[in-house]
């Protein structure tokens, strides 16, 4: 009997030191992410603008929790929103640390922040980060800027005035406040910091040609030689660094005022966070094209085809040796490389005389087949005269199979008044295919304009910022799920 209780102790004692493996399963402590996201609006702007997208992320929120909790067994998800109202009329670095007040006021010592700016917002936000406004760059995860002025307008055109004239008469009042900073201050260098220290998601959006009347306001295009959302160019709108979302054909506001547009954010941004492959910009083909009116009165319109690429060039040059009669040749010339599609061609007659020698024809060998970029050239010349034409055959330039498209971007450069491009679209609806057609059009006489474009295909990037973010201990009265929201009266 002694024996069996000094077993019996022995055993108990064993179990107090080593524990017993489901009493250590049991007690394992629960990790903790908490995600703090703050909304900042932009100029001229207040809470309201931000709010549906708040409420977006807060209704969405829930399955994204669940679904990952359910992945990582042990782990609570847990998450704040800040939204407040900024005084509109500071520079970016007055407002910038107006939000970290802010931040150090109703979400004091919180880890994992996620900055949401909607255009100057989303400047400030990468000033505090960049600059470590009290130190906030240790609090921040990452950064979305949402139609933000990341680069400076100084260079770029207003109709009727100056980049500083134009966003004042807009309510961005002065010359010292966010005006000067939105004109002025370039978030570029900020921004490149985010990107390479934390991380930074740019969503763009912009009408489909720089004259379009799409976002016109009063019927007016502020800024006609630029493709904008109302008030900021396309071009402006993010630098390089940044995971580029162009979100489509949208005015700078609609996140304000349409659910499919605060959906299409808020999800980008989720997936973002909680893992998603993201459809991001990456540059492909940039060219130019100028055109200028002649003396005729009245309005000159062209329309290019731009995007392709060299495929072959060379010159078919016949020397007519008879002293009676006149000759025709014909010419095959050119290929393209295997499963590749033409696009275009271009010839010229080379130092001819006129009525001596002629391009009789010049057509596609084969009609019927896209793939074949050979040419067929007949020309003709008189007794003892010569006939030469230069030649030059371009591809389609399509994206590798798989390939897909994403956007596209047209700024006049430089150029006279009463120039302007209109309407622009892919050249076909084939996704691979990054060809423009653009319409461009000038007043008579001798106007003229230069212009530059850029085409962007879709590269699929895999994002889960929520392995890298800070754990924090349980708090015994935090519910499973937690959403608090601090916003102004």
């Amino acid at each position: 009997m002694k024996r069996l209780a000094l077993l019996v102790a022995i055993g108990l004692c064993i179990l107090l030191v080593f524990g017993s493996p489901l009493a250590t399963a049991q007690e394992a402590p629960l990790k903790v992410k908490e995600l703090n996201f703050v909304f900042l609006h932009g100029g001229g702007g207040n809470a309201c603008s931000m709010q549906l997208l708040n409420d977006t992320i807060r209704e969405e929120l829930p399955k994204y929790i669940s679904d990952y909790e359910v992945a990582n067994p042990g782990t609570r998800v847990q998450f704040n929103t800040l939204l407040r109202c900024y005084p509109n009329d500071v520079d970016v670095a007055t407002w910038a640390n107006n939000v970290v007040d802010s931040i150090n006021k109703y979400m004091p010592d919180k880890q994992n922040l996620i900055l949401i700016g909607h255009s100057v917002g989303g400047k400030a936000a990468l000033y505090a980060v960049a600059k470590n406004i009290n130190y906030v760059a240790n609090q921040v995860a990452m950064v979305v800027t949402i139609n933000s002025p990341i680069k400076s307008l100084q260079g770029y055109y207003i109709a009727g005035g100056s980049a500083l004239d134009f966003y004042r008469t807009l309510g961005i009042l002065s010359e010292s406040g966010v005006a000067g900073s939105v004109v002025s201050y370039d978030s570029s260098q900020d921004g490149r910091w985010v990107a390479a220290h934390k991380h930074w998601l740019a969503f763009i959006s912009a009408e489909s040609a720089p004259l379009s009347p799409q976002f016109n306001v009063g019927g007016v295009d502020a800024m006609p030689r630029d493709m904008d959302d109302t008030i900021i160019p396309i071009s402006a709108q993010y630098s390089f660094g940044a995971d580029v979302i162009y979100y489509g054909e949208h005015a700078h506001t609609d996140l304000a005022s349409q659910d499919e547009v605060a959906t299409f954010i808020a999800d980008g941004i989720l997936d973002y966070i909680f893992g998603g492959n993201m459809e991001c910009s990456v540059f492909v083909r940039s060219g130019s094209l100028e055109h200028k009116a002649g003396w005729l009165p009245g309005t000159v319109t062209w329309e290019d085809m731009v995007g392709e690429i060299p495929a072959g060039s060379g010159s078919v040059q016949h020397f007519n040796e008879s002293f009676t009669s006149w000759q025709e040749w014909e010419d095959v010339v050119g290929e393209c490389p295997p499963q590749h599609m033409r696009s275009n061609y271009q010839f010229s007659q080379v130092g001819h005389f006129p009525f001596l020698s002629s391009v009789e024809e010049v057509r596609w060998f084969d009609a019927a087949n896209t793939e074949d970029c050979r040419l067929y050239i007949k020309t003709k010349a008189a007794p003892r005269n010569k006939v030469q034409v230069d030649w030059s055959v371009y591809d389609a330039g399509l994206l590798p199979p798989g390939g897909k498209r994403n956007h596209y971007e047209i700024e006049i450069t430089t150029g006279t008044p009463l120039t302007g491009i209109p309407r622009a679209s892919w050249a076909t609806d084939n996704p691979r295919d990054i060809r423009l057609i653009i319409d461009s059009e000038a007043e008579s006489p001798f106007r003229w304009f230069h212009a530059e474009w850029r085409t962007y295909a879709t590269e699929m990037r895999y994002r889960k910022i929520i392995d890298e973010m800070t754990v924090q201990p349980p708090s015994e009265t935090t519910p499973p799920l937690q959403g608090q929201s601090q916003c102004c009266d």
